[in-house]
């Protein structure tokens, strides 16, 4: 049954759950609201974020922003007010048919997600990256490009896994930490923070969540 969907957020991160949602093909229609003018053609932007309740009936809602604060902040709103958020995923990644995955989410081109996994709320799972056998990824999490989590890591809420990280096996990284790009985790990580190097130590208080 095809629907019509409500994408908040018209940036880079938008587009590419635009293309996901046209390549899916279930939706007849695909608005965009964005507090931001934007002026690129390929898009229709039908007002601000304040504006989601006058949709709430009629459309389904993805929220396609960056920081996973601020995705947490409008996902939950929008739940509480009853709309419907759906789940975007790109036909090219591959996951097993066991992995539990909640709202929100979007999971892009190249991607693997490996048998007993767990990813919560509006994850963000991007190109290229993979999550081995009996992963849990927390809510509001973003693993970015390339990034690799070896079997049964544990990652906590709203934290930023960034380009090419990886994590060896049965690690534990605690919520609301940034791994910085190409960092190798091999210990578990109990403190908010941001993590860098081979292999990853704290380096600071996290300034960029």
């Amino acid at each position: 049954m095809s629907e019509s969907l409500i994408i908040i957020g018209a940036g880079g991160h938008g587009r590419v759950a635009l293309d996901i949602a046209k390549k899916i093909g279930n939706f007849h229609e695909i608005l965009f609201l964005d507090d931001a003018e934007i002026m690129d053609k390929g898009i229709t932007v039908v007002g601000k974020v304040s504006d989601y309740p006058q949709y709430v009936k009629s459309h389904i809602f993805f929220v396609a922003i960056g920081n996973n604060f601020t995705r947490r902040k409008i996902q939950t709103e929008l739940r509480v007010n009853g709309a419907k958020i759906i789940s975007l995923v790109h036909p090219d990644a591959v996951i097993c048919e066991d992995v539990q995955m909640s709202d929100g989410c979007i999971v892009m081109a190249g991607t693997v997600i490996n048998t007993g996994s767990t990813i919560g709320d509006g994850v963000i799972i991007n190109t290229g990256s993979t999550i081995d056998h009996d992963c849990i990824i927390g809510n509001y999490v973003h693993i970015s490009i390339g990034a690799h989590l070896a079997g049964s890591v544990e990652i906590g809420d709203c934290t930023f896994v960034c380009a090419g990280v990886t994590v060896i096996n049965n690690i534990r990284i605690c919520e609301e930490c940034t791994i910085g790009a190409g960092a190798v985790v091999v210990d578990d990580i109990l403190t908010k923070g941001l993590y860098i190097g081979m292999p990853a130590k704290y380096r600071e208080k996290n300034e960029s969540l």
